[in-house]
């Protein structure tokens, strides 16, 4: 495993203590600020802190959790205190303690003490400079990734909060009361302050990080990471959104601009350039698409043979966050540690009796817990490339209804082979999909590659994977796994993790972004809108926007053509990047800078029964409600904050 930055954390603790307001680094009085900055090696710890702040997203209280992916397991259903980003998703936040609050250290599960983190980049940056044993060089490659951070958690604050009070400065209990208690700024003036620090941050980064430094961020992060706050200035939620026109500041003015078509597309322009320097960066320093270039599982061999071009796409799917900094990840965060993996070990199967080599039924890094939503099979696309209503070949009407899958003497089973068990039991709706689908997803009929073997997934009662009496917890309540987040290794044998850093930002979500943004500065898409959410399309095996628009597979009009406005590529852009990035954590954010975060996941999470056989077991059922509103879409200000600064507005609902 590489070493990088996170080592030194634990130490690093010991040199930050926090107290409630802010951050008191002085131990005792027998210490200063300078003694703690006074050598490379106590810099190198403060610097560590600073990036211990980051969002952990492989724990049970990920915001990997929020959005409407994911579903808790059914035996810690009415346990409230675990799985909170689902709670949120079923209107369940509160004000005191809010989960994965971040705006002070009270949150329960999973919330980082942002404006902790901030005042510790703060620290951090004024002191560096004293620093005796360190190349000048060095010094400002560090202060450069503590204001990048700064930058940073100002984002994810305003990303959460709306708006946020800005903090430039050190903050210390003597200072004056307005620096103590300081009122929200405006969006705009969150966006502005936002950019202007990554600006001042990018130019003195280090170009590319490499070997213990990997985790640590370069330039192409931080210009990738600008490219994205300037996506989501841009978007609706945070640009002319007029549900939040009459939330007001002390002056009487919305704090949501409300910004007319012309000062918005003039946002998505910036936004255009920003994505366009960060593409042409990281491509000009061998930042790429993924390709899997590592050992297949022994029982993929004779297939990968046989049917190489579909088994090699299928391994680039379904490692490409897995592969530990592959060449497609910009930015990740190495802050993960096996014993603490719970989100990858709770969507992990339970290996079956009859598979070796491993111990059957430990469920320390198999749970069987955290499973996908039936709402999430329907949005990936048919093998054509088109969405299930947009594909006259599929017919909602026999989705559901028995099939066998094509048998080893078919025709079909060429391309199927190491993709769908041969010849059994399964749905309609689960043959004909794109590759991205078998990748990702765990269904009855396919494959599910862990415990370095390949497991013949049926979600049937008392079959691999579905309900047993024997384990009446470990099953995924929804009948549906994902198999994305987890490692074809895990577990090789008992307590084995294969950890990776979760990716913050890959080569593939910049091209989405070029595409998007692109698309909204012009009256109708063009080739370079096309190309960029084309290289994504290729990649998954699926035919491009023009082809698959025109071809004989797509309904007739308005579906047909359907790519050659304005509207339509909005919407086929916004259903690439809910495939393309399932189950890592980008769904919720995206929909609510869209503006439709209360429409999409007020609907019920919906599942398979426990049937033994596929005429039990294909009936779909209420697995959980949802409710989500405008209210849900800023988190609260937690009450003990209020209290403390009369300056500052809750937000509306709250």
């Amino acid at each position: 495993m590489k070493k990088n930055i996170y080592k030194t954390i634990i130490a690093a603790m010991c040199i930050f203590p926090a107290c409630s307001d802010y951050l008191d680094i002085v131990p005792d009085k027998s210490f200063t600020l300078e003694n703690i900055f006074s050598t490379r090696s106590d810099a190198y710890n403060a610097l560590a802190k600073i990036y211990s702040y980051l969002p952990t997203d492989s724990k049970q209280n990920s915001y990997w959790l929020l959005g409407d992916e994911w579903v808790n397991p059914l035996v810690q259903n009415t346990n409230y205190t675990l799985w909170q980003p689902i709670r949120i998703m079923e209107r369940r936040q509160v004000t005191d303690e809010p989960f994965l609050g971040t705006w002070s250290k009270k949150s329960t599960g999973g919330g980082k003490p942002l404006y902790e983190a901030i005042n510790t980049c703060n620290i951090f940056i004024s002191m560096i400079d004293g620093v005796r044993d360190m190349e000048p060089d060095k010094k400002e490659d560090w202060k450069a990734q503590a204001t990048f951070l700064k930058a940073y958690y100002h984002f994810l604050l305003l990303r959460q909060y709306g708006p946020i009070v800005l903090m430039d400065k050190v903050v210390t209990p003597d200072d004056d009361p307005a620096s103590l208690y300081a009122s929200r700024s405006k969006i705009d003036a969150c966006f502005k302050y936002i950019v202007e620090t990554l600006d001042a941050a990018i130019p003195n980064l280090l170009l590319r990080r490499t070997g213990n430094e990997l985790g640590q961020i370069d330039r192409l992060g931080a210009a990738s990471i600008k490219a994205r706050v300037l996506l989501f200035r841009a978007s609706k939620f945070y640009s002319g959104n007029d549900d939040y026109s009459d939330f007001l500041d002390h002056d009487g003015q919305p704090f949501f601009p409300q910004d007319n078509a012309e000062r918005t597309k003039a946002k998505w322009e910036d936004a255009v350039t920003a994505i366009n320097t960060a593409i042409t960066l990281c491509e000009g320093n061998e930042v790429a698409l993924f390709k899997y270039t590592g050992r297949k599982l022994p029982d993929d061999t004779e297939d990968a043979t046989l049917n190489p071009v579909n088994m090699q796409r299928l391994y680039d799917l379904r490692m490409v966050i897995c592969d530990r900094w592959n060449e497609e990840l910009i930015w990740g965060n190495s802050n993960v540690v096996a014993a603490d993996n719970d989100l990858f070990s709770d969507g992990n199967i339970v290996l079956p009796i009859g598979y070796t080599g491993v111990e059957h039924g430990n469920t320390y890094a198999c749970r069987n817990y955290l499973g996908a939503t039936y709402k999430t099979l329907e949005r990936y696309y048919t093998k054509n490339g088109l969405p299930l209503d947009e594909d006259n070949t599929f017919d909602r009407s026999t989705m559901h209804e028995l099939t066998r899958t094509p048998g080893t003497g078919d025709a079909a089973y060429a391309e199927t082979r190491g993709i769908l068990q041969p010849d059994v039991e399964t749905i309609n709706l689960y043959l004909n999909r794109e590759p991205r689908f078998y990748a990702n997803v765990g269904i009855t009929g396919g494959y599910w590659r862990s415990h370095s073997v390949r497991i013949r997934t049926s979600f049937y009662a008392d079959a691999a994977g579905g309900f047993s009496i024997a384990r009446p917890n470990n099953f995924f309540w929804t009948a549906i796994g994902a198999q994305k987040q987890v490692h074809i290794d895990n577990m090789v044998a008992p307590r084995n993790l294969v950890v990776y850093p979760t990716p913050i930002i890959r080569l593939a979500d910049l091209y989405l972004m070029k595409a998007e943004a692109l698309n909204e500065t012009l009256s109708a898409p063009n080739g370079e809108v096309y190309e960029a959410i084309n290289k994504v399309r290729r990649r998954a095996g699926i035919p491009d926007v023009e082809a698959a628009y025109t071809g004989s597979f797509v309904k007739s009009a308005p579906i047909m053509g359907k790519h050659l406005t304005q509207i339509g590529m909005r919407e086929i852009i916004r259903q690439e990047r809910a495939i393309e990035f399932a189950f890592e954590g980008h769904i919720f954010w995206d929909m609510l800078r869209y503006g439709k975060a209360p429409e999409e996941f007020s609907t019920p999470v919906l599942g398979w029964n426990y049937g033994a056989i596929g005429a039990d077991f294909f009936q779909q059922k209420v697995i959980q409600p949802r409710m989500f509103t405008l209210r849900d879409c800023l988190w609260p200000i937690d009450l003990g904050e209020l209290d403390k600064n009369s300056n500052l507005i809750q937000n509306p609902g709250w």
